[in-house]
């Protein structure tokens, strides 16, 4: 697979969870249970690729074992945080959040990895920050009638900080530790640690009665978790592809996610986009050329 379509490939797959989200919340599915399972399965998925269940004693002496318990934590954890704040607060603070996350990974690629900062690259990170806020931005009469507290909005910021460290640990770990043969069992390694954490939490639910078993989560999970694994392997891969410009690569992935879900919302769930939205739109493809060309 060129470094291209693995690129292209990471943008579908990402854009599919947040879609696959919305459905979720149409059928009423239990969110904790279904990003779970998610895991469980990209586990299951992970080893089919893998050939093998790579989790095992001798992980003790792998270098990036910490990466990968960290990174394990901070998948589960972005995710129920970031279903909390689509709860509490709405679609679109989340969305600018996670999405504006973008320029943590890109100043740090500058600064660990003295990539050339480039005018361009620079104009085009700041058209990016423009085009998600316009393209997330709710209409009038969805902002009004809401009034959330600052503890609540202190969510966005803790996804917004969550999110940027967790790109900029994959590129790092992309970068120190990871080759085509031990790819795979760091990615299982990882999605097993949030597999577990999250299961832990769900056992303690069910014990307690507060939650009960959703056959229907598990078909969700079912369909989010083997995206989800493919969607970090092809991350990886175009990474590992455009090794000298990850302060490009992170930035036009994110912009192209949040491009594609908003078309897609825009013709599958006849969401209505506003004048700003379409602008939004327009400045992303603009973002995703000046920060290419940089």
């Amino acid at each position: 697979m060129s470094n291209l379509l693995f690129l292209i490939a990471s943008i579908i797959l990402t854009a599919w969870l947040t879609i696959s989200f919305k459905i979720v919340a149409r059928l009423g599915i239990n969110n904790l249970q279904a990003i779970v399972y998610n895991y469980m399965v990209c586990v299951i998925t992970g080893s089919i690729v893998n050939g093998s269940f790579p989790v095992n004693g001798s992980l003790a002496q792998q270098p990036w074992l910490p990466w990968a318990l960290v990174m394990g934590c901070g998948f589960i954890s972005l995710f129920n945080l970031a279903a909390f704040t689509v709860q509490k607060i709405g679609v679109a603070p989340a969305t600018v959040a996670y999405k504006l996350s973008l320029v943590i990974p890109f100043v740090f690629s500058i600064y660990l990895y003295h990539e050339k900062a480039t005018a361009l690259k620079i104009t085009g990170v700041a058209l990016a920050l423009l085009a998600v806020w316009f393209t997330t931005r709710p209409h009038d009469k969805e902002r009004k009638g809401k009034h959330v507290s600052w503890v609540l909005w202190a969510m966005p910021l803790l996804l917004f900080i969550g999110s940027g460290l967790l790109d900029t640990m994959i590129k790092y770990v992309e970068q120190a530790f990871i080759n085509p043969g031990n790819q795979d069992a760091y990615l299982i390694t990882a999605f097993c640690v949030a597999a577990s954490v999250g299961l832990i939490i769900l056992l303690f639910l069910f014990i307690t009665g507060r939650q009960r078993f959703s056959g229907r989560a598990v078909l969700a999970g079912i369909g989010i978790g083997v995206p989800n694994y493919f969607s970090i392997w092809c991350l990886l891969g175009a990474l590992k592809g455009y090794a000298g410009n990850s302060s490009a690569i992170i930035p036009i992935n994110n912009m192209g996610i949040v491009l594609f879900t908003a078309v897609v919302a825009w013709l599958i769930f006849k969401e209505k986009l506003s004048a700003i939205n379409w602008l939004g739109i327009g400045l992303s493809l603009g973002a995703i050329a000046l920060i290419a060309y940089g």
